[in-house]
Protein backbone atom coordinates (compact mmCIF):
# COMPACT_ATOMS: atom_id res chain seq x y z
CA UNK A 1 0.00 0.00 0.00
CA UNK A 2 2.96 2.44 0.96
CA UNK A 3 4.59 2.33 -2.81
CA UNK A 4 1.07 2.14 -4.61
CA UNK A 5 -0.13 5.65 -2.21
CA UNK A 6 3.89 7.06 -2.81
CA UNK A 7 3.11 6.19 -6.68
CA UNK A 8 0.20 8.37 -7.07
CA UNK A 9 1.44 11.15 -5.01
CA UNK A 10 4.40 11.29 -7.38
CA UNK A 11 2.41 11.31 -10.40
CA UNK A 12 0.17 14.05 -9.26
CA UNK A 13 3.52 16.15 -7.94
CA UNK A 14 5.37 15.70 -11.55
CA UNK A 15 2.10 16.53 -13.43
CA UNK A 16 1.01 19.48 -11.42
CA UNK A 17 1.47 23.12 -11.92
CA UNK A 18 4.38 24.53 -9.78
CA UNK A 19 3.40 27.81 -8.32
CA UNK A 20 6.14 30.08 -9.14
CA UNK A 21 4.88 32.89 -7.56
CA UNK A 22 5.09 33.25 -3.92
CA UNK A 23 1.92 34.65 -2.93
CA UNK A 24 0.54 31.38 -3.30
CA UNK A 25 3.14 29.99 -0.84
CA UNK A 26 2.02 29.37 3.21
CA UNK A 27 4.60 30.71 5.01
CA UNK A 28 4.18 27.70 8.08
CA UNK A 29 7.35 29.36 9.59
CA UNK A 30 10.89 31.07 9.31
CA UNK A 31 12.08 29.73 5.76
CA UNK A 32 9.39 26.93 5.73
CA UNK A 33 6.53 26.81 3.10
CA UNK A 34 3.42 25.10 2.69
CA UNK A 35 0.81 24.76 -0.35
CA UNK A 36 -1.99 23.11 -1.64
CA UNK A 37 -0.07 20.94 -3.37
CA UNK A 38 1.35 19.49 -0.11
CA UNK A 39 -1.70 19.20 1.38
CA UNK A 40 -3.34 17.63 -2.02
CA UNK A 41 -0.34 14.97 -2.11
CA UNK A 42 -1.03 13.58 1.26
CA UNK A 43 -4.73 13.48 0.97
CA UNK A 44 -3.77 11.14 -2.19
CA UNK A 45 -1.74 9.55 0.49
CA UNK A 46 -4.25 9.41 3.39
CA UNK A 47 -6.56 7.82 1.19
CA UNK A 48 -5.08 5.34 -0.33
CA UNK A 49 -3.82 4.18 2.71
CA UNK A 50 -6.92 4.25 5.10
CA UNK A 51 -9.21 2.57 2.79
CA UNK A 52 -6.61 -0.33 3.08
CA UNK A 53 -6.30 -0.40 6.50
CA UNK A 54 -9.15 1.62 8.49
CA UNK A 55 -7.66 1.14 11.35
CA UNK A 56 -4.24 3.08 10.69
CA UNK A 57 -3.16 6.62 11.81
CA UNK A 58 -1.60 8.84 9.53
CA UNK A 59 0.96 11.29 11.33
CA UNK A 60 2.10 14.04 8.93
CA UNK A 61 3.09 17.49 9.20
CA UNK A 62 -0.14 18.94 7.93
CA UNK A 63 -2.38 16.33 9.29
CA UNK A 64 -1.47 15.24 12.18
CA UNK A 65 1.79 16.22 13.12
CA UNK A 66 1.57 14.67 17.03
CA UNK A 67 3.50 11.32 16.85
CA UNK A 68 1.92 8.22 18.47
CA UNK A 69 3.26 4.69 18.34
CA UNK A 70 0.35 2.74 19.81
CA UNK A 71 -1.10 0.12 16.72
CA UNK A 72 -0.28 0.70 12.76
CA UNK A 73 1.01 4.21 12.26
CA UNK A 74 1.86 5.80 9.02
CA UNK A 75 4.06 8.28 9.32
CA UNK A 76 4.36 10.72 5.85
CA UNK A 77 5.87 13.58 4.40
CA UNK A 78 3.71 14.11 0.83
CA UNK A 79 6.68 16.50 -0.10
CA UNK A 80 10.08 16.70 1.57
CA UNK A 81 12.11 18.72 -0.14
CA UNK A 82 8.93 21.36 -0.51
CA UNK A 83 11.43 24.96 -1.31
CA UNK A 84 13.21 23.07 -3.61
CA UNK A 85 10.17 21.53 -5.70
CA UNK A 86 9.10 25.20 -5.63
CA UNK A 87 12.14 26.62 -7.06
CA UNK A 88 12.24 23.54 -9.29
CA UNK A 89 15.39 22.49 -7.97
CA UNK A 90 14.72 18.17 -8.66
CA UNK A 91 15.19 16.93 -5.47
CA UNK A 92 12.48 16.05 -3.76
CA UNK A 93 10.54 13.05 -2.30
CA UNK A 94 7.49 11.43 -1.36
CA UNK A 95 8.39 9.76 2.49
CA UNK A 96 6.01 6.82 3.87
CA UNK A 97 6.93 4.91 6.62
CA UNK A 98 4.69 2.17 8.61
CA UNK A 99 5.49 1.61 12.11
CA UNK A 100 3.49 -0.66 14.62
CA UNK A 101 3.94 -0.30 18.34
CA UNK A 102 6.77 1.93 17.54
CA UNK A 103 9.22 -0.27 15.59
CA UNK A 104 9.28 0.70 11.84
CA UNK A 105 7.81 -2.04 9.37
CA UNK A 106 8.12 -0.64 6.31
CA UNK A 107 9.05 1.75 4.24
CA UNK A 108 9.37 3.33 0.66
CA UNK A 109 10.52 7.17 -0.51
CA UNK A 110 10.45 8.55 -3.95
CA UNK A 111 12.54 10.30 -5.81
CA UNK A 112 9.62 12.18 -7.79
CA UNK A 113 11.99 13.79 -10.68
CA UNK A 114 13.76 10.32 -11.52
CA UNK A 115 10.46 8.18 -10.27
CA UNK A 116 13.07 5.72 -8.15
CA UNK A 117 11.68 3.93 -5.43
CA UNK A 118 13.80 2.93 -2.06
CA UNK A 119 11.89 0.35 -0.30
CA UNK A 120 12.63 -1.28 2.74
CA UNK A 121 10.70 -4.57 4.87
CA UNK A 122 11.83 -4.96 8.29
CA UNK A 123 14.42 -8.23 8.07
CA UNK A 124 14.11 -7.72 3.93
CA UNK A 125 16.30 -5.59 2.97
CA UNK A 126 16.59 -2.50 1.59
CA UNK A 127 15.94 -1.67 -2.53
CA UNK A 128 15.76 0.34 -5.38
CA UNK A 129 13.73 -1.16 -8.12
CA UNK A 130 15.74 -4.79 -8.45
CA UNK A 131 18.67 -3.71 -6.87
CA UNK A 132 19.55 -4.35 -3.41
CA UNK A 133 20.61 -1.89 -1.53
CA UNK A 134 24.01 -1.82 0.94
CA UNK A 135 25.87 1.01 2.87
CA UNK A 136 29.20 2.12 1.34
CA UNK A 137 32.48 0.23 2.18
CA UNK A 138 34.86 3.15 3.02
CA UNK A 139 36.08 3.39 6.14
CA UNK A 140 38.65 6.51 5.92
CA UNK A 141 37.04 9.70 6.59
CA UNK A 142 39.45 10.75 4.36
CA UNK A 143 38.03 9.32 0.92
CA UNK A 144 34.41 9.78 1.90
CA UNK A 145 31.43 12.27 1.37
CA UNK A 146 29.00 13.02 3.95
CA UNK A 147 25.89 14.53 3.89
CA UNK A 148 23.90 16.90 6.08
CA UNK A 149 20.97 19.22 6.28
CA UNK A 150 22.00 23.20 8.00
CA UNK A 151 18.85 23.86 10.77
CA UNK A 152 17.08 26.58 8.52
CA UNK A 153 14.15 27.05 11.02
CA UNK A 154 15.88 27.57 13.69
CA UNK A 155 19.16 28.67 13.69
CA UNK A 156 20.00 29.15 17.26
CA UNK A 157 22.20 26.30 16.81
CA UNK A 158 24.18 27.69 13.98
CA UNK A 159 27.11 28.32 15.89
CA UNK A 160 27.23 24.88 17.19
CA UNK A 161 26.88 23.44 13.56
CA UNK A 162 29.54 25.39 11.94
CA UNK A 163 31.62 24.00 14.23
CA UNK A 164 30.18 20.67 13.18
CA UNK A 165 30.37 21.52 9.64
CA UNK A 166 34.69 22.49 10.17
CA UNK A 167 35.40 19.14 11.64
CA UNK A 168 33.93 17.51 9.16
CA UNK A 169 35.39 19.28 6.62
CA UNK A 170 38.94 19.19 7.54
CA UNK A 171 38.96 15.49 7.67
CA UNK A 172 36.90 14.41 4.45
CA UNK A 173 36.39 14.66 0.93
CA UNK A 174 33.28 16.54 0.54
CA UNK A 175 30.08 17.44 2.37
CA UNK A 176 26.29 17.93 0.35
CA UNK A 177 23.35 19.39 1.31
CA UNK A 178 20.92 19.08 -1.31
CA UNK A 179 17.49 19.60 1.38
CA UNK A 180 15.50 16.68 1.28
CA UNK A 181 16.40 14.09 4.66
CA UNK A 182 14.82 11.37 3.01
CA UNK A 183 16.88 11.61 0.12
CA UNK A 184 19.99 11.99 2.14
CA UNK A 185 18.85 9.22 3.99
CA UNK A 186 18.22 7.15 0.81
CA UNK A 187 21.55 7.80 -0.64
CA UNK A 188 23.09 6.75 2.74
CA UNK A 189 21.58 3.35 2.03
CA UNK A 190 22.34 3.53 -1.64
CA UNK A 191 25.94 3.83 -0.58
CA UNK A 192 26.90 7.30 -2.21
CA UNK A 193 27.10 9.20 0.96
CA UNK A 194 29.05 7.43 3.52
CA UNK A 195 27.14 9.16 6.27
CA UNK A 196 24.83 11.85 7.01
CA UNK A 197 23.89 13.95 10.28
CA UNK A 198 21.71 16.77 10.86
CA UNK A 199 20.73 18.61 14.41
CA UNK A 200 17.02 18.30 14.22
CA UNK A 201 14.52 16.38 11.69
CA UNK A 202 10.95 15.56 12.17
CA UNK A 203 9.49 12.00 12.25
CA UNK A 204 7.91 12.49 8.68
CA UNK A 205 11.91 13.66 7.98
CA UNK A 206 13.79 10.71 9.12
CA UNK A 207 10.95 7.49 9.59
CA UNK A 208 11.20 6.03 6.46
CA UNK A 209 15.26 6.58 5.60
CA UNK A 210 15.95 4.95 8.55
CA UNK A 211 14.96 1.81 7.69
CA UNK A 212 16.39 2.15 4.52
CA UNK A 213 19.64 2.72 5.71
CA UNK A 214 19.37 -0.40 8.49
CA UNK A 215 18.06 -2.83 6.20
CA UNK A 216 21.10 -1.59 3.85
CA UNK A 217 23.80 -2.81 6.79
CA UNK A 218 23.98 1.13 8.22
CA UNK A 219 23.14 2.42 11.67
CA UNK A 220 21.04 5.50 12.82
CA UNK A 221 21.01 6.75 16.00
CA UNK A 222 20.57 10.65 17.66
CA UNK A 223 23.91 12.43 18.84
CA UNK A 224 23.96 10.35 21.98
CA UNK A 225 23.89 7.10 20.17
CA UNK A 226 20.69 5.99 20.49
CA UNK A 227 18.69 4.14 18.08
CA UNK A 228 16.43 6.12 17.05
CA UNK A 229 12.38 5.37 15.73
CA UNK A 230 9.68 7.28 14.41
CA UNK A 231 10.11 10.48 16.18
CA UNK A 232 11.72 14.12 16.09
CA UNK A 233 15.59 13.42 16.54
CA UNK A 234 19.19 15.09 16.11
CA UNK A 235 20.23 12.32 13.29
CA UNK A 236 23.48 10.49 12.59
CA UNK A 237 23.21 7.59 10.06
CA UNK A 238 26.02 5.98 7.74
CA UNK A 239 28.07 2.68 7.47
CA UNK A 240 28.96 1.32 11.00
CA UNK A 241 32.45 2.60 10.82
CA UNK A 242 31.74 5.71 9.30
CA UNK A 243 28.42 6.28 11.68
CA UNK A 244 31.20 5.95 14.85
CA UNK A 245 33.26 7.98 13.53
CA UNK A 246 30.94 10.90 12.49
CA UNK A 247 29.16 10.30 16.05
CA UNK A 248 32.57 11.39 17.65
CA UNK A 249 32.84 14.25 15.33
CA UNK A 250 29.21 15.56 16.51
CA UNK A 251 29.74 15.09 19.98
CA UNK A 252 33.11 16.79 20.27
Amino acid sequence: MARLAADRAGAYLRGVERPADPSAWTVKGVRDFVTEIDRTAEQIIADVLLSAEPSGRMVGEELSPEVVREGLVWIVDPLDGTTNFLHDFPSYAVSIAAAVDGELEAAVVQQVPRQESYTAARGHGAWCGERRLAVSPIKDPGYALIGTGFPFKDTSSMGEYLAQFARVAAQTSGIRRPGSAALDLADVAAGRYDAFWEQRLSAWDLAAGTLLVREAGGVVTDFAGRPIGPEHSAVVAGNPAMHAWLLEIVRS
